[in-house]
Protein backbone atom coordinates (compact mmCIF):
# COMPACT_ATOMS: atom_id res chain seq x y z
CA UNK A 1 0.00 0.00 0.00
CA UNK A 2 0.94 3.99 -0.38
CA UNK A 3 2.47 5.31 2.97
CA UNK A 4 0.67 8.69 3.89
CA UNK A 5 3.09 10.59 4.57
CA UNK A 6 7.16 9.80 3.55
CA UNK A 7 10.01 10.05 5.41
CA UNK A 8 13.25 11.73 4.36
CA UNK A 9 16.73 13.02 5.30
CA UNK A 10 20.38 14.07 4.37
CA UNK A 11 23.80 13.02 5.85
CA UNK A 12 26.40 15.47 6.02
CA UNK A 13 30.04 14.90 6.18
CA UNK A 14 31.35 12.05 8.69
CA UNK A 15 28.42 9.93 9.95
CA UNK A 16 25.95 12.52 11.29
CA UNK A 17 22.64 12.61 9.83
CA UNK A 18 21.58 16.25 9.55
CA UNK A 19 17.51 16.26 8.99
CA UNK A 20 16.49 18.72 6.24
CA UNK A 21 13.43 20.68 7.64
CA UNK A 22 12.81 17.95 10.22
CA UNK A 23 9.44 17.81 12.35
CA UNK A 24 9.20 17.14 15.77
CA UNK A 25 8.23 13.54 14.63
CA UNK A 26 11.75 13.15 13.38
CA UNK A 27 11.50 13.12 9.30
CA UNK A 28 10.92 15.73 6.72
CA UNK A 29 7.48 16.06 5.37
CA UNK A 30 8.84 18.04 2.22
CA UNK A 31 11.91 18.02 1.15
CA UNK A 32 13.85 20.88 -0.60
CA UNK A 33 13.95 19.90 -4.07
CA UNK A 34 15.90 23.36 -4.76
CA UNK A 35 18.57 21.75 -2.56
CA UNK A 36 19.70 19.17 -5.59
CA UNK A 37 21.00 23.03 -7.37
CA UNK A 38 22.95 24.72 -4.93
CA UNK A 39 24.82 23.03 -1.85
CA UNK A 40 23.71 19.46 -3.37
CA UNK A 41 24.40 18.04 -6.71
CA UNK A 42 21.32 16.93 -9.13
CA UNK A 43 22.24 13.17 -7.14
CA UNK A 44 21.49 14.46 -4.03
CA UNK A 45 25.28 13.66 -2.97
CA UNK A 46 27.21 16.67 -1.27
CA UNK A 47 28.47 19.14 -3.86
CA UNK A 48 31.11 20.49 -1.83
CA UNK A 49 34.70 19.14 -1.58
CA UNK A 50 35.90 17.78 2.03
CA UNK A 51 37.83 19.66 4.78
CA UNK A 52 40.91 18.38 4.09
CA UNK A 53 40.56 19.61 0.12
CA UNK A 54 41.29 15.60 -0.77
CA UNK A 55 37.81 15.19 -1.97
CA UNK A 56 37.30 18.46 -4.30
CA UNK A 57 33.54 19.87 -4.94
CA UNK A 58 31.47 18.35 -7.92
CA UNK A 59 31.59 20.89 -10.66
CA UNK A 60 29.49 19.23 -13.43
CA UNK A 61 31.52 15.68 -14.21
CA UNK A 62 33.43 14.65 -17.08
CA UNK A 63 31.09 15.85 -19.89
CA UNK A 64 33.83 16.40 -22.52
CA UNK A 65 37.22 15.12 -23.80
CA UNK A 66 39.48 17.55 -21.48
CA UNK A 67 41.38 20.34 -23.76
CA UNK A 68 44.76 18.62 -25.62
CA UNK A 69 42.85 15.22 -25.83
CA UNK A 70 41.21 13.33 -28.38
CA UNK A 71 39.04 10.50 -28.93
CA UNK A 72 36.67 9.06 -31.35
CA UNK A 73 33.90 7.15 -29.95
CA UNK A 74 32.86 5.25 -33.27
CA UNK A 75 36.92 3.42 -33.33
CA UNK A 76 38.37 2.67 -30.01
CA UNK A 77 36.81 2.61 -26.20
CA UNK A 78 37.80 5.46 -24.31
CA UNK A 79 41.03 6.39 -23.63
CA UNK A 80 42.79 7.13 -19.67
CA UNK A 81 41.52 10.95 -19.50
CA UNK A 82 43.81 11.05 -15.90
CA UNK A 83 47.11 9.48 -17.42
CA UNK A 84 49.38 11.93 -16.65
CA UNK A 85 48.08 12.15 -12.83
CA UNK A 86 51.13 11.07 -10.23
CA UNK A 87 50.46 8.37 -7.72
CA UNK A 88 49.61 9.84 -4.69
CA UNK A 89 50.64 6.76 -2.27
CA UNK A 90 50.53 2.91 -2.03
CA UNK A 91 48.59 1.39 0.63
CA UNK A 92 50.46 -2.08 1.19
CA UNK A 93 51.76 -4.32 4.22
CA UNK A 94 53.75 -1.87 5.48
CA UNK A 95 51.53 0.65 5.92
CA UNK A 96 48.31 -0.61 6.18
CA UNK A 97 47.69 0.43 9.77
CA UNK A 98 47.65 4.00 8.75
CA UNK A 99 45.01 3.59 5.87
CA UNK A 100 43.04 0.82 7.47
CA UNK A 101 39.98 3.36 7.94
CA UNK A 102 39.86 4.20 4.78
CA UNK A 103 39.77 0.42 3.43
CA UNK A 104 36.73 -2.39 3.71
CA UNK A 105 37.51 -5.32 5.88
CA UNK A 106 37.45 -7.30 2.72
CA UNK A 107 40.06 -4.98 1.01
CA UNK A 108 42.74 -5.33 4.19
CA UNK A 109 42.05 -9.32 4.01
CA UNK A 110 43.10 -9.26 0.77
CA UNK A 111 46.38 -6.75 1.79
CA UNK A 112 47.46 -8.90 4.76
CA UNK A 113 46.68 -12.52 3.44
CA UNK A 114 47.52 -12.14 -0.50
CA UNK A 115 50.56 -9.33 -0.70
CA UNK A 116 47.65 -6.92 -2.59
CA UNK A 117 48.65 -3.50 -2.78
CA UNK A 118 46.23 -0.32 -3.55
CA UNK A 119 47.09 2.79 -5.82
CA UNK A 120 45.77 5.88 -4.77
CA UNK A 121 45.47 8.80 -7.05
CA UNK A 122 44.09 12.40 -7.18
CA UNK A 123 40.35 12.35 -6.61
CA UNK A 124 38.45 13.57 -9.96
CA UNK A 125 34.28 13.57 -9.02
CA UNK A 126 33.42 12.75 -13.04
CA UNK A 127 30.00 11.48 -13.30
CA UNK A 128 27.59 13.01 -14.76
CA UNK A 129 24.50 12.76 -16.89
CA UNK A 130 21.98 14.32 -19.33
CA UNK A 131 20.05 17.36 -18.15
CA UNK A 132 16.61 15.05 -18.90
CA UNK A 133 17.65 12.80 -16.10
CA UNK A 134 18.52 15.55 -13.79
CA UNK A 135 15.09 16.83 -14.27
CA UNK A 136 13.74 13.22 -13.35
CA UNK A 137 15.42 13.05 -10.39
CA UNK A 138 14.12 16.08 -9.29
CA UNK A 139 10.63 15.05 -10.09
CA UNK A 140 11.15 11.88 -8.04
CA UNK A 141 11.18 12.72 -5.23
CA UNK A 142 7.66 13.59 -5.24
CA UNK A 143 6.39 11.01 -7.63
CA UNK A 144 7.81 7.65 -5.66
CA UNK A 145 6.13 5.73 -3.05
CA UNK A 146 6.76 2.18 -1.74
CA UNK A 147 5.49 -0.95 -2.80
CA UNK A 148 3.23 -2.95 0.07
CA UNK A 149 4.43 -0.02 2.28
CA UNK A 150 7.91 -0.89 2.66
CA UNK A 151 10.91 0.11 -0.27
CA UNK A 152 12.45 -3.62 0.23
CA UNK A 153 9.17 -4.74 -1.66
CA UNK A 154 9.85 -2.13 -4.36
CA UNK A 155 9.09 0.87 -5.44
CA UNK A 156 6.27 2.60 -7.66
CA UNK A 157 6.21 6.03 -9.79
CA UNK A 158 9.76 6.94 -10.59
CA UNK A 159 11.23 7.42 -13.78
CA UNK A 160 14.54 8.29 -15.52
CA UNK A 161 16.87 9.27 -12.56
CA UNK A 162 17.78 7.66 -9.15
CA UNK A 163 14.92 7.50 -7.07
CA UNK A 164 16.14 8.50 -4.20
CA UNK A 165 18.08 11.67 -4.18
CA UNK A 166 17.36 12.09 -0.44
CA UNK A 167 17.36 9.02 2.02
CA UNK A 168 14.59 8.25 4.67
CA UNK A 169 15.50 9.27 7.99
CA UNK A 170 14.95 5.89 9.13
CA UNK A 171 17.91 3.52 8.57
CA UNK A 172 15.77 0.84 7.22
CA UNK A 173 14.30 2.78 4.25
CA UNK A 174 17.24 4.15 3.51
CA UNK A 175 19.39 0.95 2.98
CA UNK A 176 16.72 0.07 0.95
CA UNK A 177 16.29 3.55 -0.63
CA UNK A 178 20.60 3.89 -1.57
CA UNK A 179 20.51 0.36 -2.50
CA UNK A 180 17.43 0.83 -5.13
CA UNK A 181 19.56 4.25 -5.93
CA UNK A 182 22.25 1.41 -7.21
CA UNK A 183 19.84 -0.84 -9.00
CA UNK A 184 18.19 2.43 -10.89
CA UNK A 185 21.81 4.36 -11.63
CA UNK A 186 22.01 5.90 -14.83
CA UNK A 187 22.88 4.08 -17.76
CA UNK A 188 22.39 4.66 -21.47
CA UNK A 189 18.93 3.93 -22.87
CA UNK A 190 20.83 1.44 -25.40
CA UNK A 191 24.28 -0.17 -24.72
CA UNK A 192 26.07 -2.63 -26.38
CA UNK A 193 29.45 -4.18 -24.96
CA UNK A 194 31.36 -6.97 -26.35
CA UNK A 195 32.82 -8.22 -22.60
CA UNK A 196 34.89 -11.16 -21.31
CA UNK A 197 35.03 -12.83 -18.08
CA UNK A 198 37.97 -15.11 -16.42
CA UNK A 199 38.22 -17.47 -13.30
CA UNK A 200 41.46 -18.02 -11.68
CA UNK A 201 41.21 -21.06 -10.08
CA UNK A 202 44.71 -23.07 -9.00
CA UNK A 203 46.49 -19.71 -9.87
CA UNK A 204 45.63 -20.40 -14.13
CA UNK A 205 43.37 -17.97 -15.55
CA UNK A 206 40.64 -19.15 -17.73
CA UNK A 207 38.66 -17.49 -20.30
CA UNK A 208 34.95 -18.78 -18.75
CA UNK A 209 33.20 -16.38 -21.08
CA UNK A 210 33.40 -13.88 -23.90
CA UNK A 211 30.16 -12.59 -24.87
CA UNK A 212 28.19 -9.36 -26.84
CA UNK A 213 25.71 -7.77 -24.59
CA UNK A 214 22.62 -5.89 -25.58
CA UNK A 215 21.06 -3.52 -23.19
CA UNK A 216 17.90 -1.69 -23.37
CA UNK A 217 17.21 0.40 -20.29
CA UNK A 218 13.45 1.02 -20.00
CA UNK A 219 13.93 2.85 -17.42
CA UNK A 220 16.14 5.15 -18.80
CA UNK A 221 14.34 6.56 -21.89
CA UNK A 222 14.59 10.19 -22.67
CA UNK A 223 10.85 10.77 -23.79
CA UNK A 224 9.19 8.34 -21.50
CA UNK A 225 7.67 8.60 -18.07
CA UNK A 226 6.16 7.14 -15.39
CA UNK A 227 2.72 6.44 -17.29
CA UNK A 228 4.81 4.94 -20.09
CA UNK A 229 7.37 2.67 -18.25
CA UNK A 230 6.50 -1.14 -18.11
CA UNK A 231 8.46 -2.04 -14.72
CA UNK A 232 11.00 -3.42 -16.38
CA UNK A 233 13.96 -1.47 -15.60
CA UNK A 234 16.90 -3.15 -18.03
CA UNK A 235 16.62 -5.78 -20.52
CA UNK A 236 19.72 -7.68 -21.40
CA UNK A 237 20.22 -9.81 -24.17
CA UNK A 238 23.36 -11.91 -24.05
CA UNK A 239 24.95 -13.54 -27.42
CA UNK A 240 27.74 -16.36 -26.24
CA UNK A 241 30.73 -16.58 -28.70
CA UNK A 242 33.64 -18.22 -26.11
CA UNK A 243 34.79 -20.34 -24.70
CA UNK A 244 34.02 -23.02 -27.92
CA UNK A 245 32.13 -24.76 -25.62
CA UNK A 246 29.68 -22.16 -24.60
CA UNK A 247 29.78 -20.33 -28.29
CA UNK A 248 25.90 -19.85 -29.47
CA UNK A 249 24.23 -19.85 -25.66
CA UNK A 250 22.16 -16.88 -25.23
CA UNK A 251 20.18 -15.73 -22.54
CA UNK A 252 17.76 -12.74 -21.71
CA UNK A 253 16.51 -10.86 -18.71
CA UNK A 254 14.23 -8.51 -17.50
CA UNK A 255 15.21 -6.45 -13.99
CA UNK A 256 12.53 -4.70 -12.43
CA UNK A 257 11.93 -2.26 -10.20
CA UNK A 258 9.13 -3.71 -8.51
CA UNK A 259 9.38 -7.32 -8.09
CA UNK A 260 6.21 -7.88 -6.68
CA UNK A 261 4.26 -6.26 -9.28
CA UNK A 262 6.98 -7.39 -12.06
CA UNK A 263 8.60 -10.12 -10.97
CA UNK A 264 11.94 -11.02 -12.73
CA UNK A 265 11.92 -12.99 -15.78
CA UNK A 266 14.36 -15.01 -18.44
CA UNK A 267 15.12 -17.50 -20.63
CA UNK A 268 18.21 -19.44 -21.90
CA UNK A 269 19.26 -21.36 -25.05
CA UNK A 270 22.26 -23.85 -24.24
CA UNK A 271 24.56 -23.85 -26.96
CA UNK A 272 23.88 -26.14 -29.56
CA UNK A 273 20.31 -26.24 -29.14
CA UNK A 274 17.84 -24.28 -30.89
CA UNK A 275 15.29 -24.53 -28.10
CA UNK A 276 14.08 -21.70 -25.51
CA UNK A 277 13.59 -22.06 -22.26
CA UNK A 278 11.99 -20.04 -19.57
CA UNK A 279 14.16 -19.69 -16.49
CA UNK A 280 13.31 -18.89 -12.80
CA UNK A 281 16.91 -19.44 -11.54
CA UNK A 282 19.08 -16.41 -12.99
CA UNK A 283 18.24 -14.61 -9.86
CA UNK A 284 19.53 -14.36 -6.15
CA UNK A 285 21.99 -17.22 -4.94
CA UNK A 286 21.91 -19.15 -7.99
CA UNK A 287 25.48 -19.94 -9.13
CA UNK A 288 26.21 -17.67 -12.17
CA UNK A 289 27.27 -20.47 -14.84
CA UNK A 290 29.07 -17.78 -16.51
CA UNK A 291 32.00 -17.50 -14.42
CA UNK A 292 31.65 -20.97 -13.35
CA UNK A 293 29.76 -20.75 -10.72
CA UNK A 294 32.29 -18.95 -8.64
CA UNK A 295 30.08 -16.39 -7.73
CA UNK A 296 25.81 -16.39 -7.50
CA UNK A 297 23.62 -14.12 -9.81
CA UNK A 298 22.83 -11.58 -7.12
CA UNK A 299 26.54 -10.44 -6.79
CA UNK A 300 26.80 -8.88 -10.41
CA UNK A 301 27.75 -5.51 -9.95
CA UNK A 302 27.62 -6.01 -6.54
CA UNK A 303 24.49 -6.19 -6.15
CA UNK A 304 21.78 -6.91 -8.75
CA UNK A 305 17.62 -8.21 -8.94
CA UNK A 306 14.82 -8.25 -5.75
CA UNK A 307 16.10 -6.60 -2.59
CA UNK A 308 12.90 -8.73 -0.48
CA UNK A 309 15.56 -11.34 0.87
CA UNK A 310 17.17 -8.91 2.75
CA UNK A 311 16.56 -6.17 5.92
CA UNK A 312 18.72 -3.00 4.98
CA UNK A 313 20.38 -0.78 7.18
CA UNK A 314 21.58 2.81 6.76
CA UNK A 315 24.82 2.61 8.08
CA UNK A 316 26.05 6.36 7.16
CA UNK A 317 28.61 8.29 5.48
CA UNK A 318 32.07 7.87 5.31
CA UNK A 319 35.25 8.42 3.37
CA UNK A 320 36.41 5.65 1.76
CA UNK A 321 39.29 4.34 -1.05
CA UNK A 322 37.29 3.01 -3.49
CA UNK A 323 38.38 2.36 -7.62
CA UNK A 324 37.28 4.79 -9.80
CA UNK A 325 37.83 6.24 -13.01
CA UNK A 326 39.70 3.10 -14.27
CA UNK A 327 39.50 3.99 -18.55
CA UNK A 328 43.51 2.63 -18.15
CA UNK A 329 42.13 -1.10 -17.66
CA UNK A 330 40.82 -1.12 -21.18
CA UNK A 331 44.15 -0.54 -22.83
CA UNK A 332 45.69 -3.80 -21.14
CA UNK A 333 45.34 -7.26 -22.56
CA UNK A 334 43.18 -9.56 -20.47
CA UNK A 335 45.32 -12.07 -19.47
CA UNK A 336 48.28 -9.85 -18.06
CA UNK A 337 45.08 -8.59 -15.78
CA UNK A 338 45.03 -11.77 -14.33
CA UNK A 339 47.75 -12.79 -11.64
CA UNK A 340 47.87 -15.76 -9.70
CA UNK A 341 46.30 -14.06 -6.66
CA UNK A 342 44.57 -10.85 -7.62
CA UNK A 343 43.55 -9.21 -10.68
CA UNK A 344 46.49 -7.28 -11.68
CA UNK A 345 46.30 -3.83 -8.72
CA UNK A 346 49.51 -2.30 -11.00
CA UNK A 347 46.30 -0.79 -13.32
CA UNK A 348 43.72 0.16 -11.01
CA UNK A 349 43.16 3.22 -10.26
CA UNK A 350 41.44 4.03 -6.31
CA UNK A 351 40.29 7.90 -5.36
CA UNK A 352 39.10 8.98 -1.67
CA UNK A 353 35.55 9.42 -2.47
CA UNK A 354 32.68 9.71 -0.19
CA UNK A 355 30.70 6.60 0.07
CA UNK A 356 27.02 5.41 1.19
CA UNK A 357 27.50 2.56 3.91
CA UNK A 358 24.54 -0.25 3.75
CA UNK A 359 24.46 -3.52 5.71
CA UNK A 360 22.58 -6.52 4.25
CA UNK A 361 21.21 -8.98 7.36
CA UNK A 362 18.78 -11.86 5.83
CA UNK A 363 15.14 -11.33 6.41
CA UNK A 364 13.20 -13.42 8.98
CA UNK A 365 12.37 -17.19 6.77
CA UNK A 366 14.45 -16.22 3.35
CA UNK A 367 17.75 -17.80 2.58
CA UNK A 368 20.97 -16.86 0.94
CA UNK A 369 24.51 -18.33 1.28
CA UNK A 370 25.43 -14.83 2.00
CA UNK A 371 23.94 -14.14 5.54
CA UNK A 372 25.28 -10.50 5.86
CA UNK A 373 26.66 -7.77 3.24
CA UNK A 374 28.38 -5.18 3.38
CA UNK A 375 28.39 -2.29 0.63
CA UNK A 376 29.77 0.80 -0.16
CA UNK A 377 28.42 3.33 -2.83
CA UNK A 378 29.74 6.20 -3.85
CA UNK A 379 27.92 9.32 -3.34
CA UNK A 380 27.53 10.83 -6.98
CA UNK A 381 27.44 7.54 -8.67
CA UNK A 382 25.00 5.66 -6.54
CA UNK A 383 27.05 2.12 -7.79
CA UNK A 384 28.06 -0.39 -5.27
CA UNK A 385 31.94 0.31 -5.61
CA UNK A 386 32.89 -2.41 -2.54
CA UNK A 387 31.09 -5.10 -0.94
CA UNK A 388 32.22 -7.84 1.43
CA UNK A 389 29.81 -10.91 2.37
CA UNK A 390 29.65 -13.22 5.06
CA UNK A 391 28.15 -16.93 5.14
CA UNK A 392 26.26 -17.93 7.73
CA UNK A 393 28.59 -19.31 10.09
CA UNK A 394 30.07 -15.44 10.15
CA UNK A 395 32.93 -16.25 7.96
CA UNK A 396 34.16 -13.65 4.95
CA UNK A 397 33.04 -15.49 2.09
CA UNK A 398 33.09 -12.99 -0.67
CA UNK A 399 35.16 -9.41 -1.27
CA UNK A 400 34.31 -7.35 -4.27
CA UNK A 401 35.01 -4.27 -6.39
CA UNK A 402 33.41 -2.67 -9.50
CA UNK A 403 35.59 -0.70 -12.01
CA UNK A 404 34.06 2.15 -13.30
CA UNK A 405 34.81 4.20 -16.73
CA UNK A 406 34.20 7.17 -18.07
CA UNK A 407 32.10 7.90 -21.19
CA UNK A 408 31.96 11.85 -21.90
CA UNK A 409 30.02 11.27 -25.28
CA UNK A 410 26.83 9.98 -22.53
CA UNK A 411 27.75 11.77 -20.24
CA UNK A 412 28.17 9.57 -17.34
CA UNK A 413 30.11 6.80 -15.66
CA UNK A 414 29.38 2.82 -16.60
CA UNK A 415 30.25 -0.01 -14.37
CA UNK A 416 32.74 -1.73 -16.56
CA UNK A 417 34.31 -4.72 -14.81
CA UNK A 418 33.28 -6.40 -11.40
CA UNK A 419 36.04 -8.78 -9.43
CA UNK A 420 34.90 -11.13 -7.19
CA UNK A 421 37.17 -13.32 -4.50
CA UNK A 422 35.74 -15.92 -3.22
CA UNK A 423 37.55 -15.90 0.27
CA UNK A 424 37.30 -19.98 1.26
CA UNK A 425 38.28 -21.20 -2.37
CA UNK A 426 41.03 -18.46 -3.14
CA UNK A 427 39.86 -18.50 -6.37
CA UNK A 428 38.48 -15.18 -7.98
CA UNK A 429 36.59 -13.60 -10.61
CA UNK A 430 36.39 -11.09 -13.20
CA UNK A 431 33.15 -10.22 -15.38
CA UNK A 432 32.17 -7.97 -17.72
CA UNK A 433 35.67 -6.72 -18.80
CA UNK A 434 36.64 -4.85 -22.01
CA UNK A 435 40.12 -4.67 -22.85
CA UNK A 436 43.05 -4.23 -24.92
CA UNK A 437 43.31 -7.15 -27.08
CA UNK A 438 40.52 -8.01 -29.61
CA UNK A 439 37.16 -8.99 -29.42
CA UNK A 440 37.50 -7.27 -26.20
CA UNK A 441 38.43 -3.56 -27.93
CA UNK A 442 35.29 -3.39 -29.70
CA UNK A 443 34.17 0.55 -29.13
CA UNK A 444 30.56 0.57 -26.68
CA UNK A 445 27.59 2.04 -28.32
CA UNK A 446 24.85 3.49 -27.26
CA UNK A 447 22.27 3.56 -30.86
CA UNK A 448 19.10 2.34 -30.43
CA UNK A 449 18.66 -1.25 -30.90
CA UNK A 450 15.60 -3.05 -32.60
CA UNK A 451 12.39 -4.38 -29.80
CA UNK A 452 13.26 -8.13 -31.33
CA UNK A 453 16.62 -8.22 -29.51
CA UNK A 454 14.96 -8.47 -26.55
CA UNK A 455 12.03 -10.31 -27.33
CA UNK A 456 12.15 -14.39 -26.34
CA UNK A 457 10.44 -15.32 -29.28
CA UNK A 458 13.16 -14.42 -31.99
CA UNK A 459 16.11 -15.66 -29.60
CA UNK A 460 15.83 -19.06 -31.56
CA UNK A 461 15.64 -17.45 -34.71
CA UNK A 462 19.09 -15.07 -34.22
CA UNK A 463 21.10 -18.00 -32.47
CA UNK A 464 24.37 -19.11 -34.23
CA UNK A 465 25.38 -22.92 -34.34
Amino acid sequence: MIMNRRKFGLMAGGSTLAMIGATGRGYADTPDVSLLQTTLTPFGSERAGNKAGTIPAWTGGLTAVPAGMSWDPTKTLPPDFFASDAMLYQVDSSNLAQYEGLLSEGIQTLIKDKGFYVKVYPTHRTHAAPQWVYGNIAANVARVTPQNGTYRMGFNGGYGGIPFPFLSSDPAEAGAQAMWNHEQRFMAPYMVTTVCGYTVEGGSPVLVSGQTVYWKSGYYQPNGSPSTYNGDSFDTFLRQFAPPTAAGGESLGYLTSNPVAHPFQAWTLLAGQGRVRRTPDLQFDTPSSYVDDITNYDENFGFNGALYKYDWKLIGKKEMLIPYNNNGVFWVDAVPMHDKDYYNPEHVRWELHRVWQVEATLHQGERNVLARRMFYLDEDMSLVGLNDSWDAAGNLARVQYNLIANFPNLPGNLCMNTISYAMQTGNYVSNNGAYADPPYNAPWRFNPLPERYFLPQTMAASASY
